[in-house]
């Protein structure tokens, strides 16, 4: 493909109305190419997780439009976007998200599952993707059988399983050690370099220096960034 595989274009997102209404982002506008690693920065509610839910399609901005590899996501229906999401965003929550009856591997495999791939093929695919995050040997365990970093490192092998292009992940490295850390932030730089688009939500910024770009929000706002970005009329065309 062409151009940005991810496209923010005037995002403004609002909770509640009236008088209660907070603004969660305000005219954010940012594109993430084909082999990039965004990293976004900035203190605590300024709108970083609101931002990967947006990217990623689990929110939906209140102006503003959000494209994945040209495709506009508010035009979708229902059906439609949770296709995308399952096909093409690999997702790393703060919270995990594990399903407590499933085990390591069923966890990892579950994404392909969902998407029609068979349960031999997915498991197959699970299994590589837990020995790439050094859990190879936990793949029968359920998550609370596992530490809590070896809990974070079955849900980055689950954003990472089969050929999604676009990763979000949020404070991936949180319940890890320095070393495993590491090992996690180096599987999201592969992916990335092997042609996926990558944003990466942290507070460290020995973290963010795996990026390729940094972008710093306050208020719903990005008030800095490492590199140019984009006016929102240039937002549709290729920037490399």
């Amino acid at each position: 493909m062409t151009g940005p595989l991810l496209a923010l274009r005037e995002v403004t997102r609002i909770h509640g109305g009236g008088e209660t209404s907070v603004p969660a982002l305000r005219d954010v506008s940012l594109t993430v190419e084909p082999g990039e690693l965004v990293a976004v920065m900035g203190p605590s509610g300024s709108g970083k997780s609101t931002l990967l839910n947006i990217a990623g399609g689990l929110d939906t901005p209140t102006t503003g439009t959000v494209s994945i590899a040209g495709t506009v996501l508010n035009q979708l229906n229902r059906t439609a976007l949770a296709k995308l999401r399952r096909r093409w965003v690999g997702y790393v929550f703060q919270e995990l998200n594990l399903l407590p009856s499933l085990t390591a591997v069923e966890n990892v495999g579950l994404p392909l599952e969902l998407d029609g791939h068979g349960v031999r093929r997915a498991r197959r695919a699970a299994q590589a993707a837990l020995a790439d995050v050094e859990l190879a040997d936990v793949a029968l365990r359920f998550p609370d059988e596992l530490s809590g970093g070896q809990q974070q490192r079955v849900a980055i092998a689950r954003a990472l399983i089969g050929q999604r292009r676009l990763v979000l992940a949020d404070e991936p490295t949180g319940a890890l050690d320095s070393v495993t850390g590491e090992t996690v932030l180096r599987l999201l730089r592969n992916r990335v370099d092997a042609g996926a688009a990558g944003i990466l939500v942290t507070h460290e910024a020995r973290h963010a220096a795996w990026a390729d770009r940094v972008i710093f929000l306050r208020d719903g706002r990005i008030v800095d960034a490492s590199a140019p970005l984009l006016e929102p009329e240039d937002l549709l065309e290729p920037t490399r």
